[in-house]
């Protein structure tokens, strides 16, 4: 099976010599994606709603470098530093994700790369192999 690295531009995640995605056997893998805004820092610094949003818009694009988006979710992992904010991630699926809605889990960390980040996601889609990706 051959391994194809997806780039997104910007990629504040390079210096870190990890990948955005990688596409292989029909599915992508999408590297745990923060709210990290396009100069490599954490945007809203103890604003969960930013990094959240921040972090679903870099989520699409990794997706859409990859040529597929987010209704080709098949699961996603969600870390949080606090499960208080558990409400809000069911409003935030309701707001970028339709049914059938990707399997997901969430899990509770008690830090991620940076004391800064709030959220970090990851996911596997569909590769768009038919060139249908909105």
């Amino acid at each position: 099976m051959k391994l194809q690295q997806v780039h997104t531009q910007p990629d504040p995640y390079a210096p870190y010599l990890l990948s955005q995605a990688i596409k292989a056997g029909g599915l992508v893998y999408v590297s745990g994606q923060a709210g990290v805004g396009d100069d490599g820092r954490i945007v809203g610094d103890g604003d969960f709603d930013r990094q959240a949003e921040q972090a679903m818009l870099n989520l699409r694009r990794a997706l859409v470098a990859a040529d597929s988006d987010l209704s080709q979710i098949v699961k996603v992992t969600i870390f949080l530093t606090s499960m208080s904010h558990f409400p809000k991630i069911v409003a935030l699926r309701r707001r970028w994700f339709s049914a059938p809605y990707p399997a997901d889990t969430i899990v509770e960390v008690s830090a991620l790369y940076t004391p800064e980040a709030m959220i970090e996601i990851e996911a596997i889609a569909i590769a768009d192999t038919a060139g249908t990706a909105a």
